[in-house]
């Protein structure tokens, strides 16, 4: 262990998942643990983390109950309100044990600097780890830009004004860092959400997911409105029209997994399609060893543009092939390491991932490239190091 931020406390905020599940919050306490800081976290009880505390390799996590996981504007506004109230709790009590230096706030939503403020006038600093762009998740959401996306527009304005520095997930986001929230670029540095590899372990999979077909396509990811399952859905019923050798598994939870169950259903897919929602570690590698083909059919809103989805980098460190729709961010993450169709055009996507199917060799070579990506530029190992000197910077 390294002994750079020895001495020093980071209370990490995270309201949208629990902790460890999710991946980048638990990779970067680790990091910083590792550089001898004592990491706090306060996240949300959900589904297989109902723990009100746990200490896990020496970071506490603090966790606390929430009404719903919220679909509609008054379901958002219970939510945050709900956890707003137990995150100043849990950092009161925290802080009284023993004094924080940073609070680093992950957003959705961008109102968690109403819990660092307090704290500021005793001198602990604002970190803002920016996951999503909060104006555009709403508009992804809701399909429009009413009094309520200006609204986030302000959260995030303020959010940018509280934060002593910030954390973007790529250049896309330090720009709206930048021009939008009007912070210092010296100020904003970009970490990319970088897989460990020593996580996603290669394997040949278990072909008890094929489910006695020849072949499978894998996704991984939130199931929500603005993910595009329907749209996946829609190619996949294509494709089984044309062959029946390929099974689809869907990992991952949200709001519309029930919906999209009861669509691929009456879509006279039941036999054809798993939702296997959220999952282990484990049965999430396994699952995704045993793809021939993973894909991504995120709808191109500006959200999806602007945003790196996990699941690329992770569908690459596995050596997967991928088939997404071609969004910004997504080609500059994957580049050879995916097809990309034309956006929103199910049947496009449909053919790609066929062609892919069909032929073997260029699966292979897309795979050997996207490993190689992660392997030499977009990993953990590389991404970690970023984020060390950004906390030097800000301590030390």
């Amino acid at each position: 262990m390294n002994n750079d931020l020895l001495g020093k406390h980071i209370l990490i905020v995270v309201e949208n998942l629990p902790v460890p599940f999710d991946r980048r919050v638990w990779q970067e306490a680790n990091t910083l643990k590792e550089q001898g800081a004592k990491i706090s976290i306060i996240c949300p009880k959900m589904k297989g983390y109902t723990q009100s505390r746990e200490v896990i390799d020496g970071i506490e996590i603090y966790r606390h109950p929430l009404p719903l996981e919220a679909s509609g504007a008054l379901g958002y506004l219970m939510e945050y309100g709900a956890a707003l109230f137990w995150e100043l709790v849990l950092a009161i009590r925290i802080y009284s044990k023993k004094r924080f230096h940073v609070i680093q706030g992950c957003n959705p939503p961008d109102l968690i600097f109403l819990i660092a403020l307090p704290f500021k006038l005793l001198g602990v600093k604002y970190v803002f780890d920016h996951h999503d762009i909060n104006p555009e998740l709403y508009e992804a959401k809701f399909n429009k830009k009413d009094w309520f996306y200006k609204l986030m527009v302000f959260f995030e304005k303020l959010t940018f004004k509280t934060a002593d520095a910030s954390i973007a997930t790529n250049e896309s986001y330090r720009n709206i860092a930048i021009q939008r929230g009007g912070m210092n670029p010296a100020k904003v540095t970009v970490v990319r959400s970088g897989p460990k590899l020593d996580r996603l372990k290669i394997t040949a999979g278990n072909p008890v997911y094929k489910k006695g077909r020849t072949y499978l396509i894998g996704y991984l990811g939130v199931i929500g409105d603005q993910e595009g399952i329907d749209l996946l859905l829609e190619s996949f019923k294509y494709i089984v029209e044309r062959r029946k050798d390929v099974q689809l598994a869907i990992v991952g939870g949200g709001t519309s997994v029930e919906s999209l169950k009861a669509l691929s259903l009456e879509m006279g897919l039941g036999d054809y399609v798993d939702f296997y929602g959220r999952v282990s570690d484990e049965l999430l590698v396994d699952i995704l060893n045993t793809a021939d083909v993973c894909v991504n059919p995120d709808r191109p809103t500006t959200m999806n543009q602007l945003s790196t989805m996990n699941k690329i980098m992770e569908y690459m460190a596995l050596q997967k092939p991928i088939v997404q729709y071609d969004l910004k961010e997504g080609r500059f993450s994957a580049q050879q390491a995916s097809l990309y169709a034309d956006n929103t055009n199910t049947t496009d996507f449909a053919e790609k991932v066929m062609w892919l199917l069909d032929n073997p060799e260029e699966r292979k070579k897309m795979s050997a490239f996207g490993y190689s990506r992660v392997v030499r530029e977009l990993s953990w190992e590389f991404e970690s190091k970023v984020l060390i000197d950004f906390y030097k910077r800000l301590l030390l």
